[in-house]
């Protein structure tokens, strides 16, 4: 790959073909593209895609800048807009000013940790549930397991509701939608042009409305202090005040399918590789099997519990640092700003990869190795800021973050404490890079009774 040579105006990268730019080069090895651009280029790095100039920011201090310091001049962009507006509408993962604050306003409640910590018991009953049907010996497609418990847990600990059987429908519409995330026409096409992906995006939105607004329906009747739904449905539609507002329908639907979506997708994704991780590093899962025998003695693991785990949490925070569920952020000035020297101009897509940092060997030492001991205090206090962040920083870091890593060090720890897993012989991991690290083909696992 040839380079396109630093100027005054802007850093050296990767040059790409006509056209279509290095869009097709990061389809084909998303990782290696981001990382290799990295090395060879160094903390900023330019590139020309479809879209226009992109700038690869791998240095955290460039990173808090956009994502901490000077937030206001930054919109996801019409890029991260494309990907997602087909599916999850206009919510908080992809809104934007006044309808952004709003609506995260009215949702920030279901997230206190005062509810959080309520939500502790349902998450280990349902994670008791679902490892009733496991049986000693047999082979689990653990990632479809875990999609399964995290969409029961978010559905019932933010709406109130069940949706186990509609379990199937939400995991194909989820499946749909990731796979033409990696379709190039999609990628490059403009919006109005139909699409064999984009077809299957708008049945797959079609089969995941029917059941949002079945959720929806049942708030309606029967509206509760707590749910989410019922928040979104409060209002008067006269007051000043827009979080007393009422909502439109299709911007609660927008609402509901975000957090069903990325509620229990990221959580399932960090468990399952974390699995993988622990297959590979018996020495490590031995440890955590210790510390669980400890502290619980055969118990179920309760809130209580948490900080006396320990070793658990160091677990979850290394496998999400080795594989970060969402591997990359994407951002667009509004105005110019200027990082490490370089003007980057309005409408530019500032591209910030978690995977890139997380394993880059001046934070992180043997970078590429699972060691959960790592995570020391003295280790964090000399982290830069940003050297780590699986779930973003800033204004728009995400609302669930506490939910989700409640919700990883809980489920760890009750099906730990009741199997051991190991990966099927041959079995490979192979991630998209697209909004999230989803593995291409099932992780199959034979599970045994400890």
């Amino acid at each position: 790959m040839a380079d396109v040579p630093a100027n005054e105006d802007r850093p050296s990268g990767p040059d790409g073909l006509p056209v279509l730019g290095n869009q097709l080069a990061f389809l084909r090895d998303p990782y290696g593209f981001m990382t290799e651009t990295a090395r060879e280029y160094g903390d900023i790095a330019h590139w020309e895609d479809p879209t226009g100039p992109v700038y690869q920011l791998n240095h955290p201090d460039y990173i808090e800048q956009v994502l901490v310091q000077n937030n206001e001049n930054y919109v996801k962009g019409d890029r991260f807009q494309h990907i997602l507006r087909p599916i999850t509408g206009n919510g908080i993962l992809n809104s934007e000013g006044a309808v952004w604050r709003r609506n995260r306003h009215l949702i920030q409640p279901a997230f206190r940790p005062d509810r959080i910590q309520e939500y502790a018991s349902m998450m280990t009953d349902f994670t008791g549930e679902a490892l009733e049907d496991w049986t000693d010996g047999e082979t689990r497609l653990v990632h479809e397991d875990m999609m399964e418990v995290t969409l029961r847990i978010v559905a019932r600990a933010l709406f109130g509701a069940d949706v186990d059987d509609h379990v199937d429908t939400v995991g194909a519409a989820l499946e749909e939608f990731m796979a033409a995330t990696e379709n190039l026409p999609h990628l490059i096409l403009p919006a109005g042009i139909p699409t064999p992906a984009r077809r299957r995006i708008e049945r797959a939105r079609e089969d995941l409305d029917e059941v949002v607004y079945g959720l929806i329906e049942q708030r309606k009747r029967n509206p509760t202090d707590q749910d989410v739904i019922s928040k979104l449905l409060e209002g008067d539609g006269n007051s000043d005040d827009p979080a007393k507002t009422a909502m439109a329908p299709d911007q609660i639907r927008d609402e509901v399918v975000t957090l069903l979506l990325a509620g229990h997708e990221t959580t399932a994704l960090a468990l399952t590789l974390t699995f993988y991780l622990l297959s590979k590093n018996p020495q490590a899962e031995q440890r955590l099997v210790d510390e669980l025998e400890e502290v619980l003695d055969g118990e179920t693991p309760t809130m209580e519990d948490l900080s006396k785990l320990t070793y658990t949490e160091k677990v979850v925070k290394e496998s999400m640092r080795l594989y970060p569920p969402v591997p990359g952020i994407v951002r667009e000035p509004v105005k110019p700003d200027i990082i490490g020297g370089y003007e980057i101009p309005p409408g530019a897509t500032v591209r910030m990869h978690q995977w890139v940092v997380h394993r880059d060997p001046r934070w992180y030492d043997d970078p590429l190795a699972f060691r959960p001991a790592r995570w020391t205090d003295e280790m964090e206090s000399e982290l830069p800021k940003l050297a780590y962040f699986p779930f973003a920083a800033g204004p728009r870091r995400c609302i669930g973050d506490r939910f989700a890593m409640l919700e990883a060090r809980l489920l760890l720890a009750t099906i730990y404490q009741n199997y051991h897993l190991e990966l099927v012989p041959g079995t490979g991991l192979d991630l998209r890079a697209t909004i999230t690290a989803r593995p291409k083909e099932e992780i199959p696992m034979t599970v045994y009774e400890r």
